[in-house]
């Protein structure tokens, strides 16, 4: 880093999408001479890139502000300025909010006007007060967004859709994300034909329903059949889906393109059909047990994670063991568990029929635990397997490295430093509950790598 480097740092919560916006963040940054710092201390600028989806997240977000208003501070009394931006979900949400409790704030940008900060930052500036953008604007951000620049590892998340039509009543992606939008095809094979140059070995493709893609003919199936083809590209992964979107031509992609790891994430989030209904999913329960069995037809050995929410208003008793049968029907490699938390303006907030705290807190322990069990019962099926991992990084021990099996559990095995960004073979020594531990197969080849 060069004494005329502007240091930035970006704190990220919430989903993939996230993580890459952040990503891209960097990237709209670095021709004005930012360069990623791993501490906000110092540091010239520092961005919140936030989430609203889960509970109490705008209190995170003022939490910590407060901590950094202190940093700021102290940069402002050495002479310097720290830049403080708030950006994504809750940026979109609740901008004015963010202004008037946290006046130091420099900028608010919402998740679809990132590719503006260049122009927010001269503004900032400029102006004694804060900058705030949270527009939907007519251009497409992606139009205006430099080319990704930096390697970030041998994984790397490339959004191809963004927003949502769906209007779930519990969820606020449609007001803070906006309507489903889809990149064209030759944006994104351009983009991922980039990332793999800089290293990248596998891309996971990023929508707030990524299967509703529709940049091109054939959907998201033919879209995963054309980067395939892309030369160094060795893995495929996508998240998340909606099951009224999982169709024929993408169910046959799971079958014919060995690229696409056998693991899917389809949030189902409940297996009552009355709930359902409540939830303006628009499936029902016999309709994703379909899904299912026609993923499992494709690729018998396809691992399944997914989304649940636990007292919805209106949930009975009866409603919840539906989705405890449905659970135990399907068989989860992982998934995600939640209690349903309000969220503003949504109509489910203000439905009849809330659920006591006590009662949601009860039903997700019991949830839980089935899907704990489902989990460890998964990963104790893998010890003797051998299984090729894609290597990411040094693990935890000296000696180890650590990457992710096909079916994206956490690999830890001893090993060289060289085979990071590397496939190779392993045996599955032993299960722990979120990881797994393997030998090393062909010690001498790999030794030599």
């Amino acid at each position: 880093m060069t004494a005329n480097t502007k240091r930035l740092h970006v704190i990220t919560w919430g989903c993939q999408m996230n993580v890459y916006d952040s990503g891209r963040m960097q990237d709209v940054l670095a021709p004005l001479g930012y360069a990623p710092v791993d501490h906000p201390e110092g540091a010239d600028m520092v961005i919140l890139n936030t989430c609203h989806i889960r509970d109490k997240a705008a209190e995170k977000v003022f939490s910590e502000l407060g901590r950094l208003r202190a940093l700021k501070e102290a940069r402002a009394a050495e002479g310097g300025r720290m830049i403080l931006a708030v950006a994504g979900c809750v940026a979109q949400a609740e901008g004015e909010v963010i202004l008037a409790r946290a006046p130091y704030v420099d900028v608010v940008l919402g998740p679809q006007t990132y590719h503006r900060l260049p122009e927010m930052l001269a503004r900032a500036s400029r102006a004694a007060g804060a900058v705030i953008d949270a527009d939907f604007p007519r251009e497409d951000k992606f139009d205006h967004l430099p080319e990704p620049a930096a390697n970030r590892g041998p994984t790397a998340f490339l959004t191809v859709q963004e927003g949502c039509d769906k209007f779930c009543t519990f969820c606020v992606v449609p007001y803070t994300r906006g309507v489903e939008q889809s990149r064209p095809v030759a944006a994104v094979l351009a983009e991922a034909r980039r990332l793999v140059s800089l290293g990248a070995r596998e891309i996971t493709l990023l929508g707030q329903n990524v299967n509703a893609w529709h940049g091109a003919p054939g959907g998201l199936g033919e879209l995963v059949k054309q980067l395939a083809l892309i030369p160094g590209l060795a893995r495929i992964r996508y998240t998340t889906s909606h099951p009224r979107d999982m169709d024929e031509g993408l169910i046959a992609a799971h079958r014919d393109v060995p690229q696409l790891m056998p693991f899917l994430h389809l949030p189902v989030q409940s297996g009552s059909d009355r709930v359902l209904a409540a939830m303006n999913r628009r499936h029902k329960a016999a309709d994703y047990l379909r899904i299912v069995e026609r993923l499992r037809e494709a690729r018998p050995d396809i691992a399944l994670s997914s989304d649940f929410i636990v007292g919805h208003p209106g949930e009975t008793e009866a409603d919840f063991r539906a989705t405890l049968k449905l659970v135990e029907d399907v068989g989860f490699a992982q998934a995600y568990s939640f209690k349903y938390s309000p969220r503003p303006g949504t109509p489910a907030a203000v439905a009849p029929g809330q659920i006591a705290e006590a009662e949601k807190e009860a039903r997700l322990a019991e949830l839980q635990a089935l899907l704990r069990a489902q989990q460890a019962a998964f990963n104790a099926d893998c010890v003797g397997r051998t299984v090729e991992v894609l290597f990411t990084g040094p693990g935890r021990h000296p000696g180890q490295i650590a990457g992710r099996s096909p079916w994206l559990q956490p690999v830890h095995a001893a090993g060289p430093a060289s085979l990071i960004g590397h496939l190779a073979r392993v045996k599955i020594a032993a299960a722990h509950p979120n990881s797994l531990a393997a030998t090393l197969l062909d010690q001498e080849e790999h030794q030599q790598a």
